[in-house]
């Protein structure tokens, strides 16, 4: 008795309970593209994003993904009440990266008009002066590869040379 008693009213209540619909709401998010400065390889750069719940829903953001494995953000999961803003933060570690760099991070929730909310930054990764040999080190080499400014070598030999086709501008 006590198991049909359990059943009916599990039933009951699939039938009558909550709706677990979300609806869409809309939201304000400063700045979604950004271009950061230069960084050098192997430094932590930390973005924060506010966002704001402008709709009368709540908003539920319920995966974060991004790019690249190189992005960590505090958080997986938020739930932002209407009219309250949130702060988003990430980590990108440049310790893999050289040279110019762009990601995105993709926030899906209830949204309105898209389950997906795309945030891109770029920058610049430059590399340790340890990493890249400087230019003496570089003609050096090139030197001892290229027969040519071997045979060039001069005593008075200029460091520059001049178009002899055109004298003027």
């Amino acid at each position: 008795m006590r198991y049909i008693n359990m059943i009916i009213l599990s039933s009951v209540l699939s039938v009558c309970g909550c709706s677990t619909e979300l609806k869409p709401t809309t939201v304000s998010i400063n700045d979604t593209i950004r271009h950061y400065y230069p960084i050098m390889t192997g430094e932590i750069l930390t973005l924060s994003y506010e966002i704001e719940n402008t709709g009368k829903e709540p908003l539920v953001i319920s995966e974060i993904q991004s790019t690249c494995g190189c992005i960590a953000t505090d958080d997986k999961r938020k739930v932002i009440q209407e009219g309250q803003k949130a702060i988003l933060n990430f980590e990108y570690d440049s310790s893999k990266n050289i040279g110019y760099v762009e990601h995105e991070i993709m926030l899906y929730g209830n949204f309105e008009n898209s389950s997906v909310r795309k945030l891109y930054f770029d920058v610049n990764v430059v590399p340790g002066a340890d990493y890249t040999e400087d230019y003496e080190a570089l003609y050096k080499e090139r030197e001892k590869r290229n027969s040519i400014l071997k045979e060039n070598k001069s005593a008075n030999r200029k460091n520059y040379y001049v178009d002899t086709t055109t004298k003027d501008r």
